[in-house]
């Protein structure tokens, strides 16, 4: 049974197709996969993905894939109906990426590891479907955690990017809520009703990790300065990358305005 996607909030639309505009991230033709976790950011993602496919200005495809790790107390599998209601072309990829980490990891964290082995899956679910654009749904206070974390325990000056190509130079990554914040996401999620799999990843959850711990002093120091995000940002800006060359993306207002 098909269903409406729910419509994001202007903040969300405006941010989102600013960011797109910024980092000329989506080109008429492009062919989309969307990495789709079952979290409140990568459904928040579908939303708008969905809605400017509707009303932005370029014309592109959306196709969404789901990765499965086999984790105990993960199940992914409800969201086969929700994409599949949304009239999307849908790929889920069950992989035993929790057993294979037991004989592979090496010194990477489990989360590192696990990481990069759904990165390579989407990768190759993305050639396997035609598609030259991989979507993921990384979100401000991820780039700011990552910044903080590369400087303190690495002694680099170092964030994800918004917009690049891999090394293979046949797929492009695109990261449309770099200027959103996590809180905007999960009062869309709720407010939205959007069917979110608790505890997106239980193996993650388990124990602190460094990344947790950056994030609550990160919310501590918001509590004392309100421009703390907006300022790291600002340092953050040339670490995100340029546009990969031939881009021809509409200007900013056009995009910006898609949620008015």
């Amino acid at each position: 049974m098909s269903h409406p996607a729910a419509k994001p909030p202007r903040s969300l639309l405006r941010q989102a197709g600013r960011a797109i505009a910024d980092f000329s991230m989506i080109r008429p033709g492009d062919r989309l996969l969307l990495g789709l976790s079952g979290g409140k950011d990568s459904l928040s993602l579908l939303q708008i993905l969905v809605h400017l496919k509707h009303h932005a200005p370029v014309d592109f495809e959306l196709q969404v894939a789901t990765v499965d790790p086999q984790i105990e107390g993960f199940d992914p599998t409800p969201l086969k109906g929700y994409v599949s209601g949304l009239g999307l072309d849908y790929h889920y990829a069950s992989e035993a990426i929790a057993e294979r980490a037991k004989e592979h990891m090496g010194r990477d964290s489990f989360c590192a590891f696990c990481s990069r082995m759904r990165r390579g899956i989407l990768y190759r679910v993305a050639r396997e479907q035609g598609c030259n654009v991989l979507v993921l749904a990384q979100h401000l206070d991820d780039l700011a955690e990552s910044f903080v974390m590369s400087a303190f325990y690495a002694g680099d000056l170092r964030t994800m990017k918004a917009h690049y190509i891999i090394d293979a130079g046949d797929l492009r990554v695109i990261r449309p809520l770099v200027y959103v914040r996590e809180r905007q996401t999960a009062d869309f999620a709720k407010t939205a009703g959007l069917p979110v799999i608790a505890d997106n990843c239980p193996a993650c959850f388990s124990m602190p990790t460094k990344r947790q711990h950056t994030k609550e002093l990160l919310a501590k120091q918001e509590c004392e300065n309100k421009n703390l995000f907006p300022s790291l940002l600002h340092a953050m800006r040339p670490l995100m990358g340029e546009a990969p060359k031939n881009s021809i993306t509409p200007a900013p207002d056009t995009l910006e305005g898609v949620g008015t």
